[in-house]
């Protein structure tokens, strides 16, 4: 049987808008629909199925918006892309939120049309909602269920998403599972660390660089972006970057082109931005440490992993599940007390802690049985016995917060047995910011060792 042809419904007050966008889809091999305003897209969608809807954002009965609060009240399958004046950033964001695919930006670049176009006409269907490819972001507690629920929603926008949450809480599993839902799914995932790239390669990591643009470089390059073209780029540690790139990775969201280092081009690319971090990225931008502009750009729609400690009843579920997939050959079991020790814990380093903290059980556990003492959790000391000559030197505050940070890290220095790369993951920061605050606080090898 012949595969149906798309449909797609174009909504504009301007018929010479409406004749291009209609001549562009209909080389595509695309069917079109017109509507030459909010009222007769309304009618439309109401009586006829759509594969997509192209609308403008300003009309003289209503705006875009309101044809895609529509789609969505009516839950119809209909991804919509909104079409906005060039540059105005705030009419693209409130789109993305309000459950639009995508925007463009007047005047409309053929190149960028036809890329959203196959976009959209990639979703998967509904059947294919529930993803194989990646492992599944387990329990069953209200913050969980939020967390899936916000993931096969946005999984079908292009919109980008901001993950929050601690170190070790699934922040870039999350990412994976957006795009396996998404139209992208077989195109390139990226994920890059930002706090692992040193300042001065950070824009032709990036975005590339020429052949001859400097030093060593003998040969074209592409960057993240390039390569992630058509697919997925992942900003992970985003609070990482320096200010300067900010500058220039906004540019590139915003324009959606890159130009490459040493070259008087740019290119178009179509790349969807996720970003995560552990910090508070509100907090940064109040700092003056993080654009407020390339805030707002990324936090389109922001999707928070809840930390184990929001989530204890799910611990033997997720504890269960990494047990099976260590163990292999071995039959080792969690004691009822074991278990009970589990729940107790506050888990800092959240998943990524519980997995080593069972994979060191399992090696040493006799007879099977993973006991209190096999988990080896680090001690939690209560409020009670802190020193209460603290509470009279808190002042003044740099001093006391200075004094704080250095407890902090000699404690996960000690406990790494002083490996600074295992002690930042612990401290839920990057190995170059804790070099910075060790030089910061005058930490040395002798303070290490005492």
């Amino acid at each position: 049987m012949r595969a149906a042809i798309p449909r797609v419904l174009i909504v504009d007050d301007e018929p010479d808008i409406l004749e291009l966008l209609e001549l562009a889809l209909a080389r595509m091999g695309l069917e079109v629909e017109r509507a030459n305003g909010v009222k007769q897209a309304i009618q439309h969608l109401n009586v006829q199925k759509f594969d997509l809807c192209l609308t403008d954002m300003r009309m003289p009965d209503g705006e875009g918006l309101d044809v895609v609060r529509h789609i969505a009240e009516l839950g119809l399958d209909v991804p919509v892309a909104v079409i906005t004046a060039h540059g105005n950033l705030e009419n693209a964001v409130a789109v993305l939120k309000a459950g639009a695919f995508d925007y463009l930006s007047k005047p409309v670049a053929l190149e960028q049309l036809r890329a959203l176009v196959n976009s959209a006409l990639r979703l998967p269907g509904k059947q294919d909602k529930q993803g194989n490819g990646v492992s599944s972001l387990l329990g069953n507690s209200p913050a969980m269920q939020q967390v899936r629920d916000l993931v096969e929603r946005v999984a079908r926008s292009q919109a980008p998403v901001h993950i929050s949450g601690e170190s070790g809480s699934g922040k870039e599993l999350a990412a994976r599972l957006i795009v396996e839902k998404s139209a992208r799914h077989e195109h390139p995932f990226i994920a890059v660390n930002c706090g692992a790239i040193p300042e001065n390669l950070m824009e032709s990591e990036f975005f590339g660089y020429r052949k001859g643009a400097f030093t060593g470089a003998d040969k074209d390059k592409e960057g993240f972006f390039q390569a992630a073209n058509q697919g997925t780029l992942l900003l992970d540690e985003v609070a990482d970057l320096p200010l300067a790139m900010q500058v220039k990775l906004l540019r590139a969201i915003q324009e959606k082109k890159v130009r490459r280092v040493g070259d008087t081009v740019e290119e178009a690319v179509d790349v969807r931005i996720l970003s995560a971090t552990h910090h508070d990225l509100t907090g940064l931008v109040l700092e003056g440490k993080f654009r407020q502009d390339l805030y707002y750009r990324l936090n389109v729609i922001a999707l928070h992993m809840p930390s184990l400690r929001e989530m204890r009843e799910d611990v033997p579920e997720i504890a269960g599940k990494i047990m099976e997939r260590l163990r292999g050959d071995s039959t080792a079991q969690f004691s009822g007390a074991a278990l009970k020790a589990l729940l107790g814990y506050d888990f800092p380093g959240n998943v990524r802690e519980l997995e080593n903290i069972i994979e060191r059980a399992v090696a040493l556990c006799v007879d099977g049985v993973i006991t209190p003492d096999d988990l080896q959790l680090a001690p939690i000391r209560p409020a009670a016995m802190a020193d209460k000559s603290e509470n009279a030197s808190k002042y003044p505050l740099t001093d006391y917060l200075d004094r704080i940070e250095r407890e902090a890290i000699l404690e996960a220095l000690r406990q790494t047995h002083f490996n600074r790369t295992a002690a930042s993951k612990i401290l839920g920061v990057t190995f170059r910011a804790l070099r910075y605050r060790m030089d910061r606080l005058s930490i040395t090898e002798q303070d290490m060792q005492e």
